[in-house]
This record gives structure tokens, sequence and C-alpha cells, in this order.
């Protein structure tokens, strides 16, 4: 029996009603016809019967066995207003409606960040993703997500793999694109001794790896990682937060600058290791807020060595325990938010009361975000555009910036 997509839930899937009730499908699109059969209230491996319009053939010969991407099979142009309208929907579930300019998207093979399932096999080692809600591992050799300089770090990782894994446990290796080479975590994995950290130290050597930590421990370090945020450099400590694309980076960066405008005396909250932090103290003085202190001291120690930069202050503190109020906040003219995926609705209820001329919302998280947002709605701020930007290409994430201004 055939069944029609009404429309996408916010993980992709295409939803269906009919008598069965509704039906969770992957890999289709709106108004396509499908068929195929029914697991629980799915349809895991659907037969397309009539194509929409906006079906493209997969750029990648991984797609469906590999976990990495669920949306390959729809065309930029629908994946660039369904994003878009993945945020429209959070926030008209609020009541609220605002601008929204074209979204940014973050080109193919651009991701610079990645974390492997790695594990020893009869015949060697195998590294790559999960495979879509399993736990089998799938090889990536053609993956058309990652920056090749993170799959060219595939030697390295197998070599890794062989000292630190087993035949019955697996590891997890984080590659991180670094300017003084790749910046790799392995976790999970064999406790080191002498004899293994002499090893992992000459594989540091022989792969021109920045740093290496094993188990959390930082084990050998060739040369610091250094990360770029607007021309300013950062070593940041092992497992920091970083965007995961240049360009998407670049794109948000850009549109917090636009949105702070001429404010001289900026906040900026979940700092992290100075994403917006650096490139704001160009122009105005800033207090970084951060609840992690190895991250606020790579802030710190990077904005002491660059050169031109006005007075940047770094204040450690836990913003969803306590959040910082109006009395914190006397003459700042504008501040930058960026939160985890929970949202910070405690931080938000203190900006209502503290009359910040203008706030800079980041967000990973539209659901969260919408709910932050009715929060500084309705202490009587407008929200005057919305720019959605998509640097986790052919997933359902969607992160935006967000600006808020008050008379």
């Amino acid at each position: 029996m055939p069944y029609k997509i009404k429309n996408l839930s916010i993980q992709g899937d295409g939803i269906t009603d009919g008598p069965d009730g509704p039906l969770y499908i992957p890999f289709t699109l709106p108004d396509e016809m499908v068929e195929g059969d029914i697991d629980d209230n799915r349809i895991p491996k659907p037969r397309i019967v009539e194509p929409s319009s906006d079906r493209v053939k997969a750029p990648c010969p991984h797609f469906k066995t590999c976990g990495g991407c669920s949306m390959q099979h729809a065309s930029d142009a629908f994946l660039a207003d369904w994003k878009t309208d993945i945020v429209r929907n959070a926030l008209a579930a609020q009541g609220l409606t605002c601008e929204f300019r074209t979204i940014i998207t973050s080109p193919a093979q651009s991701r610079r960040r990645a974390t492997f399932a790695a594990q020893r096999t009869k015949k060697g080692v195998l590294i790559g993703f999960h495979g879509r809600a399993s736990d089998t591992v799938v090889a990536i050799p053609s993956c058309k997500l990652l920056h090749p300089d993170i799959l060219a770090t595939m030697p390295a990782l197998e070599a890794l793999t062989k000292i630190g894994a087993s035949r019955k446990a697996g590891i997890s290796i984080s590659v991180t694109q670094s300017a003084a080479g790749a910046d790799i975590s392995v976790l999970d994995a064999k406790e080191s001794d002498g004899p293994m950290m002499v090893e992992l130290g000459t594989l540091v050597e022989q792969f021109k790896l920045s740093r290496l930590s094993w188990n959390g421990e930082v084990v050998a370090m060739r040369a610091a990682p250094v990360q770029t945020f607007d021309g300013i450099n950062v070593s940041p400590p092992v497992g920091a937060f970083l965007q995961a694309t240049e360009a998407g980076q670049i794109a948000l960066t850009k549109t917090v600058l636009d949105a702070v405008g001429d404010a001289k005396r900026v906040v900026d909250l979940f700092a992290g290791c100075g994403t917006f932090s650096l490139p704001l103290a160009k122009h105005a003085q800033v207090l970084a807020v951060e609840g992690n202190a190895p991250l606020l001291g790579a802030l710190d120690t990077a904005w002491r060595v660059a050169e031109g930069l006005k007075t940047l202050e770094t204040h450690k503190r836990d913003l969803f325990r306590n959040p910082m109020l109006k009395e914190d906040l006397k003459k700042i003219e504008a501040v930058v938010i960026d939160p985890p995926r929970a949202g910070a609705k405690a931080q938000c209820e203190a900006l209502a009361e503290a009359d910040i001329p203008r706030i800079v919302f980041v967000s990973c998280n539209p659901v969260t975000f919408a709910r932050d947002a009715k929060i500084l709605v309705n202490a009587g701020y407008i929200i005057d555009w919305v720019q959605v930007v998509d640097q986790f290409r052919w997933s359902a994430h969607v992160e935006l910036v967000a600006l808020f201004t008050k008379n």
C-alpha cells in the first residue's frame, strides 16, 4: 500500500497519516508516494513510488549506510527553505514572527571536526561513522562532508586504533583541523604505559600532528593547535567547542558584528574560547563570561598576545545557576549570548529585566531559541531579523543569529 508524505519532522523523517496512524519514513520528501514494510511506526527502508521534483541523486556513495548525513536526497533549494521554515515554525509556535535573511550554507567538504568510531578487526582496523540507528561502523573513504585534511588523517587514526583498541572494545577518536596540524583526542582506549607513551609520541612526529590526547590527558604535543577567530590566533584546550566549518564561523561572526553595530561596551555570554569575544574586542570593550576555566584561559592568553584589541575581561560564572543580573550589566550597550542546545531560560529572564538596548542571540536549537525569544518579546523587545546559518550540511541541524532591540 502506498503512502503519501505530508511533511517532514524536525529530524528530517517524512510523516504520513493513514489507517495505521502516523508513520515516520526516512529519506523521503513532502508529496512523495512511498511504500514498504512497516516496523512499529516506521518504514525504515522505503521504496519511492512517485518521487518529488526536489529529489536529487545523493552526491556521496556512503549515503544511507553511513549515519553522518540524513538529507542528501534533497535539493539545495529545498533544504534552504526547509531549514529556514524550521526556525520560522518554532517561532510561530510561540506566536512570534519576524524578517528572515537569506540562509547561508557551508560548502561541501568543509567540516573541520569529526568524531570517528574505531575498532580492531581480523584483518586490521575499521574507522568511520556508526550507521543510522546502528552500532555498526561504516568506513567513509569518499565522504563528501569532511574537509580533505580530516580524511588525510586516516593513516594516523589507523595507527592509533591498532595501539588503543581491542577486538572486544572500540575507541572514539575526535579529530579537529588546526593550522599546526591535526588535533586528535582518543577516548575509551587502553590505559597507557611507558612503552605506549613512547610509541604515541613517535606517531605524533611521524604524522605531524599538533596534539594528541589519550583518555582525556595530553600525551604528546608537537606544536600547540591553532584556531583563528577573525584573524586572531587561539590555542583551545582539549575538547573545546569549535564551529563545525570555517565558513560557518565566518558567517556567524560577521552577522554578530553586524548586529552589535557601534556598541562600545559588550558582554559575551557563554563566550567559550573567544569565537565572538575576540573579534568584538577589535571595536568594543568586552566582558567575556563562561563557566569553563580552561576556555577562558585560552581566550585571555589569545587577547594578551594579539595586537590592537580593546580591553577584554574574562569572568568565570555558571550562567545556568547564576545568570548575569541587571546590576551586573550596568552601562552595557549590547549583549551577545550563545548558549548550548538547552537554551538560556534563566539568563533570558534576567536579561528581560536589564533593559539592554541590543541582544544578539546565537542558537543551535530553534525550539529553545523560540522559547527564550518569547521571554524577551514579552519584556518589550522586537526581533529585528533572524539569520539562519547551515554549517551542518545535509543534516537536520540548524543554527541562527537573531537581533533583538528595545527602545
